[in-house]
């Protein structure tokens, strides 16, 4: 019998005064059985930084034809397509076919070295960035999750405090590479 997902619900509070963006977002997150706490919570953290009235997320582990979280337009097509972790190449390049951007969220103490590998098999890809966040970051962010989160996230000159009441963590994600 296969294992069903777990359901979590967060209230993210976002502040976002890089993009002028306040909005207060109720999220209902499916946990794949095979998920840690630190991706889930990196999928919230994408969500916070690229947040708007039409982002979603989408299957993600559970269908490889579709993102960790997604953003279509009102006739279907993707406008944004968002990646946690390190997929490989072929999967980088079949999405950024599919979306107008695509934005991969790499993290862990491993990022360097799927970086080395994959970086260079797909640096044509004119509409793709990557973002790795520190693996010190990524696991405090995994300390956070709870099945029931009040969570506030303030995103201001590239710095992200994300958390609850005093219990922040600073991210500084760092642009591995970016759109061209």
């Amino acid at each position: 019998m296969a294992l069903k997902s777990t359901i979590y619900k967060a209230e993210l509070q976002i502040s976002d005064m890089d993009r002028h963006y306040y909005q207060s977002h109720p999220l209902t997150i499916a946990r794949h059985p095979s998920e840690t706490d630190e991706r889930m919570m990196i999928r919230v953290l994408a969500f916070a930084l690229n947040a708007g009235e039409t982002l979603g997320f989408g299957k993600g582990l559970s269908d490889t034809d579709e993102p960790d979280l997604w953003q279509k337009d009102l006739t279907g097509a993707i406008d944004l397509w968002i990646e946690v972790g390190q997929p490989d190449d072929r999967a980088i390049l079949k999405a950024c076919g599919r979306s107008d951007k695509v934005i991969v969220y790499s993290y862990s103490s491993v990022s360097g070295i799927w970086w080395n590998q994959t970086g260079s098999r797909v640096e044509r890809a004119k509409n793709l960035k990557v973002v790795n966040i520190d693996a010190d970051a990524s696991q405090a962010l995994a300390a956070l999750a709870q099945r029931s989160m009040q969570l506030q996230c303030t995103i201001q000159d590239g710095q992200v405090w994300l958390g609850a009441n005093e219990n922040m963590v600073l991210i500084e994600p760092q642009v591995i590479k970016d759109f061209a």
